[in-house]
């Protein structure tokens, strides 16, 4: 939480950190673990269907995730119908002993874009079910309004395709989808370093959730800190209120309306 800021609340949750982070890719459990408390996130994902839970040497992932200062967030990675989606997210239930879920409903395994027509019937089923829905969409404006009548609890539009590391690719879309949501709207996906973070508070997003963009850095541990005085940056650029874009220059000391030096 930045100073003069707020919790992010999601459904009956609450989020001192706007960063959410993702558990898979890390090469070890252990680089996992520092990279998770150098990121000063509260809430992690854990991805029920496609998550390495064992290692090489059969340790459980969840034993190396503090359920006392991490609050773990499902995710229904790796299904590519509503019925996958719902299956895994009604198993996560069961397995991790909470509501919420970070609903994925893919299209194709060469893109992993989502599929928005069965994204859709998903989230209107869980919503039924009782759950709190975070659902993963593209950055159609018109979809994600589409999510957020079916019951969704927070959007999550995609900033570029998963894993990709490219960044905000189309910032308009944010924007608008901003400017239209009563939901909290966390951009994930894509996300490959620091600025892009920044970027996408600024813009006003509530959170960002990203998983590669640290697992996969060359160094973790740090990058996951660099995203964590990104994030703060950005959401309290977002916050001040940043200047008007001017086509020419305006000086930073005009000679109109200041106290002469040597006033009386």
């Amino acid at each position: 939480m930045t100073e003069n800021d707020t919790n992010l609340k999601i459904g009956s949750y609450e989020l001192k950190s706007r960063l959410i982070v993702g558990t898979g890719k890390y090469q070890t459990f252990e680089i996992m673990q520092q990279a998770l408390e150098a990121s000063g996130c509260d809430v992690v994902t854990v991805a029920i269907r496609r998550e390495r839970l064992f290692d090489d040497q059969k340790r459980n992932i969840l034993d190396f995730l503090d359920r006392d200062k991490y609050t773990l967030l499902p995710n229904t990675a790796g299904c590519f119908s509503a019925e996958d989606a719902v299956r895994c997210a009604r198993l996560a239930q069961e397995l991790l002993e909470t509501d919420w879920v970070k609903l994925e409903v893919l299209a194709d395994k060469q893109t992993l874009l989502p599929d928005p027509v069965g994204t859709l019937q998903a989230t209107e089923t869980l919503v039924k079910e009782g759950f709190t829905v975070l659902v993963y969409t593209n950055d159609d404006p018109v979809m994600a309004k589409n999510l957020e009548n079916a019951g969704a609890a927070s959007v999550m539009p995609a900033a570029a395709p998963i894993g990709s590391g490219q960044g905000i690719l189309n910032p308009n879309n944010i924007r608008i989808i901003l400017e239209r949501a009563n939901v909290p709207i966390i951009v994930d996906a894509g996300v490959g370093t620091a600025s892009d973070v920044t970027i996408g508070m600024e813009l006003g997003a509530e959170g960002i959730l990203l998983n590669t963009g640290i697992a996969s850095a060359k160094d973790p541990v740090l990058m996951a800190k660099a995203m964590k005085h990104a994030l703060i940056a950005g959401r309290q650029a977002y916050l001040a209120g940043r200047i008007p874009r001017k086509l020419y220059a305006n000086a930073s000391s005009p000679m109109e309306g200041t106290i002469a030096p040597h006033a009386k």
